[in-house]
């Protein structure tokens, strides 16, 4: 009895240990199995990553799944220059793991020149990698200006002519990083356009050949620098606007006229300060005269008292002033004359 006893005491425990072992067994692979799913996904790619680098990857709280597609999907396009660590540092960095694998597949299937190092390099600025690649592939036709008016210039003969134009660019992948964006190209191009049309002599030789204008901004190397490489620069519309040289030359002679009216002013100012200033002068020779005449009776006066004038003598001047009044009486003309 004994024996038995314990013989069945050690079945019960053979079958506990054995269904705690199961049950151990059954968690470890679930656990285990994303991972493994990931190792075998891999590995019938083509594309051996050992399982504990997978783990590895979970642990350094990087998504594994999106590492091994990534690394699937470059070493099946022909990059397997990308290793997982690559993948796995530039994730570490805050870089778009599946935006850069495609961009550059795409790059390569497009024999456009582009390794790993530039492209991350693109990613980590900011730059929108697949734009700049499809941008490559397929240029991009850029308005000039952006919002939709008028780029403005005015030619040698004064009149106005509003131009719309149409830039065509293609992403320069070499300059990517630190190269000028768009608003750069419009503003370089508006810049080149008011330059031509004011380089030419009337506004009928910018009407007659707009291409003259495109040809002078191309030959200025506007896109370097910048992002983009020019294609081609577009006329698309063109109108005239006011005639500012009329305009100006009006203000102008409007202008010399005030000051015209302004010197004549004074000039008038002068000449009255100046006819007043002989009036003045006028006044007090005048004023002299009476004086010396009021001095002549006195004189006179004097004369009799001292006994150099005699009562004769008064006579004959009384007698010459009392004729030349009345010859200056005579001489005079009528008041109804």
């Amino acid at each position: 009895m004994n024996a038995a006893s314990n013989l069945g005491d050690w079945g019960i425990q053979f079958y506990l240990f054995f269904g705690i072992l199961l049950i151990v067994g059954l968690l470890l692979l679930s656990i285990m199995w994303k991972f493994l799913s990931l190792w075998f996904q891999a590995f019938v790619s083509g594309t051996r990553i050992p399982i504990l680098n997978i783990v590895g990857m979970s642990l350094r709280k990087i998504p594994p799944r999106v590492i091994v597609n990534a690394r699937i999907t470059a070493f099946k396009a022909g990059l397997k220059d990308v290793t997982v660590s690559d993948l796995e540092t530039h994730f570490l960095a805050g870089g778009h793991i599946t935006e850069v694998v495609q961009a550059l597949i795409a790059a390569d299937k497009a024999n456009i020149p582009l390794d790993w190092r530039r492209a991350t390099a693109i990613d980590l600025a900011g730059r929108d990698l697949r734009e700049a690649v499809q941008t490559s592939v397929y240029p991009k036709v850029i308005d000039c200006p952006s919002h939709g008016g008028y780029i403005t210039g005015v030619s040698k003969d004064g009149i106005q002519i509003n131009v719309r134009a149409r830039v065509t660019v293609r992403t320069n992948i070499a300059q990517l990083v630190g190269g000028a964006t768009e608003e750069t190209i419009i503003a370089r191009v508006g810049e080149g356009i008011v330059s031509a049309i004011g380089g030419s002599d009337t506004h009928l030789q910018v009407l007659e050949a707009p291409q003259r204008i495109s040809k002078v901004v191309l030959e200025k190397g506007l896109d370097s620098s910048t992002a983009f490489l020019i294609l081609s620069i577009d006329i698309v519309e063109m109108n005239l606007g006011e005639n500012i040289g009329a305009k100006l030359r009006a203000d102008k002679a409007e202008s010399d006229k005030r000051i015209a009216q302004a010197e004549a002013e004074k000039r008038r100012a002068m000449a009255v300060a100046m006819e007043q200033e002989n009036l003045a002068k006028v006044r007090d020779m005048e004023a002299k005269l009476v004086e010396a005449q009021a001095a002549v009776p006195l004189a006179m006066a004097e004369a009799f008292r001292s006994g150099n004038l005699g009562i004769m003598d008064y006579q004959r001047i009384q007698n010459i002033e009392s004729d030349t009044k009345m010859r200056k009486s005579i001489a005079q003309p009528e008041k109804g004359e």
